[in-house]
């Protein structure tokens, strides 16, 4: 066998259990941490004795293997990783959750076991000396830890031995040992989608909670947040296709505002799927990192890992399966930066750290899946925050579980585990040259004026104060998407009866029409999957009324944004009041109709759904064909949703063509939901087909899956093989007057979309380029699509695999889980997953070949590769200069 470069090190050493010696390559724990591991023959008679003697060993075993060696995790230049403390799997768990004790001591917990209290050495001096010791109090299974009010607060989740709960530790007779425990609060959740995060509050007077979306929510001293929540879904509601946790509605995960004592708690934001961890930064603004449903991959109502600043009264729209809401939508708001797929654990600010100025103000984010430190330099932006991704640590693998820096020797601390694998305490430290000292940039005026203006208005929420209906109405129409929720929340906070006419009546602007027509259907009516027996039935008169100033809205007049929020209210009007009489179904066909479809793949979502939901005529024709062009798996599933309700307007035809795209949409690749969504679209469409129908459709209905992986579009002509040396100048010099939409076509033409994302459509196993254009030269985009294989990202490199039966596996790890390693070996179909065990692997090697291919610009002409390029680096804004043509306005387009 080949000797192992540092790369194949790094992933032995991750799985354990290697015998060969990983001091030749990478530094090595200390002899008060563990043992090296001695060199052995891997010949067949070696293999054969492994089990019998890591059986033997099983009594006294020594700390566990590193995972990754800190020699091989990357860092930006002048910060050093050490190793701390190898940790012991089988006495002291699997380590997920930190905080750090008034004595700069970190306590830490086991996921499924106990707590630690841990005595750090110097940070300038060796990584040697570290002593950990059991916390003897009866808690554990922690998944928050936070020191506050001379306590320790843990938030237990996993709940087998311990109830989960907010609970406090205390010493009582000041021996240093934590002795009573106190459950202040029991909360009804458990797993990995239970309580989460426990920390102070900026004035440190109280604490804040996060709960997973499998969270019950709990009693409520106020709230925030207008407790007028819903599904809010127009169409029939489509569960997550595997059945994963089916009966879960609103609001989802949640943060709550509690008291020290644990006696109230106020809701102060939801509508997430799955935060572990949340944080404050500098100005008191709260932020968390929320997870994707991965199983939703390549489905267009999947959304990936994201950044979401949680302001007062916010909803940020998760709801199970196929119900939730886009990112545009006027009643959630939007993310700071979406991350991509991923597995989002602990985050934390640096301004503790003794770290140069970039680095102190960023947001730590931590990404258990692919082994991923980032740091995310926010910027304000009006009044919320943008931000800038950068990869601060990276390893393979590297199943980070939390992060904190510690005040008392400025250094970052970070642990790698969960699930059961082998888990690591490692430091960071910051060795590089001094940096000159930097002043903390000075804020815009006009971003400074907008956030306190969202504060101002934000003093209104969760509470009843006439006075907030003047103060805030103004606001609704302001250009600011944070100041207008802000201002809505306030309002909706007040006696309905105080405003309701006023709402109706409002037209200073399009934006604060919908606005006040949103906030007035949402106080009037309940959402019907929240509507009790006993609640009074909607009035249609005033549903009638808001149908009614809608209408005064003029579609040719209104920009995309706007249509997509006129649209959304629509939905909601719909959904909460039933359905209006013939006339007015007729009258609004009427007006919108004309404009479908959109020249907007959202626009048409959108309009496909109202204009299903109420029965348009030509809805079946216009969908079938707008069906049958998209470019996209996702655009195709929308409108496939869709026409699964739609009863009018089909002939034989439009049903022959709709039902045809079945067995071709057999392959289609996307989670492990998406097979459970397909066949519940066809269930729900076959419910709808008459006995004679199904007997002239029965052989498409009868049809097989289609297995290939033949592109939709057809095999395109070769036109030359492009250059990098001919396409950067093209580049550089063209990207005028471009055409949005057709950059889309030709990303989908060119199989991008087969394994990247791009505005949420697309693979995930390749990297999420919608922000490309924030960490690329125009040059080095074209470099990697031209040259793809000159330089690989780890985080999206494939593996090789050798094992000790012979077999070979190539593919990229996606998962760890306990003595599981869970590969895909082909990009283009996600959901098929291949799984080796730890003490299989003989040799593990990163693949020297990139799993993009080469060529993919070789059958675009000239005007087709600009129109891609200006695609690629709009961010997926249709509204881009580079999209500009002169004669041309934003509604227009």
């Amino acid at each position: 066998m080949m000797r192992p470069g540092p790369l194949i090190v790094s992933l032995l050493l991750a799985l354990g259990g290697f015998s060969f010696d990983p001091g030749a390559f990478a530094q090595a724990p200390s002899k008060s941490q563990a043992p090296r591991a001695a060199k052995t023959s891997k010949g067949k008679a070696a293999r054969g004795t492994r089990g019998r003697a890591d059986a033997k060993k099983k009594a006294d075993e020594p700390p566990g293997k590193p995972s990754p060696p800190a020699g091989h995790i990357r860092a930006p230049k002048g910060f050093r990783v050490e190793l701390l403390y190898p940790v012991p799997r089988r006495t002291q768990g699997s380590w997920v959750n930190m905080t750090v004790d008034p004595k700069g001591r970190l306590i830490v917990s086991d996921q499924y076991g106990k707590l630690y209290r841990v005595t750090l050495p110097p940070a300038t001096g060796k990584a040697e000396g570290v002593k950990v010791e059991p916390i003897d109090a009866p808690i554990g299974e922690a998944h928050g830890l936070l020191w506050a009010f001379d306590s320790l607060y843990v938030v237990v989740n996993h709940g087998k031995k311990y109830a989960s709960g907010l609970y406090r530790v205390r010493d009582t007779n000041g021996d240093d040992r934590l002795d009573k425990v106190e459950l202040l609060r029991k909360i009804n959740g458990g797993g990995e989608h239970g309580p989460h995060a426990v920390i102070l509050a900026p004035d440190g007077r109280s604490l804040y909670v996060v709960g997973g979306n499998a969270t019950t929510l709990p009693e409520l001293s106020g709230s925030l947040v207008p407790r007028v929540w819903g599904e809010d879904n127009l169409l029939p509601r489509m569960v997550d296709g595997s059945g994963f946790m089916s009966n879960e509605k609103a609001p989802g995960g949640f943060i709550c505002r509690v008291s020290p004592d644990g006696s109230t708690w106020d809701l102060v934001s939801m509508g997430y799927r799955n935060p572990f961890d949340i944080a404050f930064n500098r100005d008191g603004e709260l932020f968390t990192y929320d997870s994707d449903m991965e199983w939703d991959v390549s489905t267009p109502w999947y959304r990936p890992t994201r950044v979401l600043h949680a302001t007062s009264g916010s909803e940020f729209g998760y709801r199970n399966g196929a119900g939730k809401w886009p990112a545009y939508t006027i009643d959630s708001l939007p993310p700071v930066v979406d991350v991509g797929p991923g597995s989002p654990t602990g985050i934390t600010f640096g301004y503790a750290a003794r770290f140069p100025a970039k680095y102190r103000e960023a947001l730590y984010l931590s990404d258990w899946s692919y082994g991923k430190l980032y740091a995310l330099h926010l910027k304000p932006r009006g009044a919320s925050y943008t931000g800038e991704l950068e990869e601060f640590l990276a390893g393979t693998p590297l199943a980070l579980t939390d992060v904190v820096i510690n005040p008392a020797d400025g250094a970052m601390y970070f642990a790698v585990g969960g699930r059961n694998t082998q888990s690591g305490l490692y430091r960071v430290v910051y060795d590089g040259p001094e940096a000159k000292a930097e002043a903390i940039p000075t804020e815009a005026a006009e971003t400074f004026e907008a956030r306190g203006l969202r504060h101002a208005l934000e003093a209104f929420h969760g509470r009843v104060e006439p006075k907030a209906i003047t103060a805030a109405w103004p606001y609704l129409g302001h250009p600011d998407r944070f100041v207008r929720w802000a201002a809505r929340v306030a309002i909706e906070h007040q006696d309905p009866a105080l405003w309701r006419e006023r709402a109706i009546a409002e037209s200073s602007s399009p934006r604060a029409t919908l606005q006040a027509l949103l906030a007035v259907a949402q106080v009037s009516a309940k959402d019907p999957a929240h509507r009790d027996s006993d609640d009074p039935a909607p009035d249609p008169a005033f549903r009638d009324r808001i149908l009614a100033a809608l209408e005064r809205l003029d579609w040719n007049t209104l920009d995309q944004s706007l249509r997509l929020d006129l649209l959304r209210v629509y939905q909601v009007v719909f959904n909460r009041f039933g359905r209006p009489d013939d006339a007015i179904v007729k009258r609004i066909i009427g007006r919108l109709d004309p404009h479908y479809p959109a020249k907007s793949r959202e626009l048409n979502a959108e309009l496909a759904q109202v204009l299903v939901y109420l029965q348009a005529p030509d809805a079946a024709a216009k969908t079938v064909a707008l069906l049958q062009k998209a470019p996209t798996q996702e655009e195709q599933i929308d409108y496939a949703r869709a026409l699964r309700v739609l009863d009018v307007g089909w002939t034989p035809e439009l049903r022959a063509a709709y039902f045809s795209w079945f067995p071709k949409a057999g392959r289609y690749n996307g989670g492990n939901s998406f097979r459970g969504f397909m066949a519940n679209i066809r269930r729900d469409a076959m419910a709808r087909l008459s006995q004679g129908e199904r007997q002239r459709l029965k052989p498409i209905l009868e049809a097989p899956a289609e297995t290939s992986k033949t592109a939709e579009f057809p095999e395109r002509k070769f036109v030359k093989k492009w250059t990098l040396d001919e396409l950067a100048p093209l580049v550089e010099s063209g990207l005028k007057g471009r055409d949005y939409d057709h950059g889309r076509t030709m990303f989908a033409a060119a199989k991008c979309f087969s394994c990247h994302r791009f505005n949420n459509e697309g693979g995930g196993l390749g990297p999420d380029l919608s922000g490309v254009a924030g960490r690329f030269s125009v040059r080095d985009l074209l470099e990697s699509i031209v040259v793809p294989n000159k330089t690989i990202s780890d985080q999206y490199a494939a593996v090789i695999i050798a094992t000790t039966s012979g077999r070979v596996v190539t593919g990229r790890i996606v998962n760890l889980s306990g003595e599981n390693i869970t590969v895909c070996p082909d990009m283009l179909n996600p959901g098929k997953q291949d799984s080796v065990r730890r003490g299989e692997v003989e040799e593990m090697k990163p693949s020297p070949v990139s799993m993009m291919p080469e060529g993919l610009l070789d059958t675009l002409d000239r005007d087709e590769v600009l129109d891609l390029v200006a695609y690629l680096l709009s961010r997926g804004d249709r509204e881009s200069p580079m999209f500009r043509r002169e004669g041309t306005s934003a509604a227009s387009r």
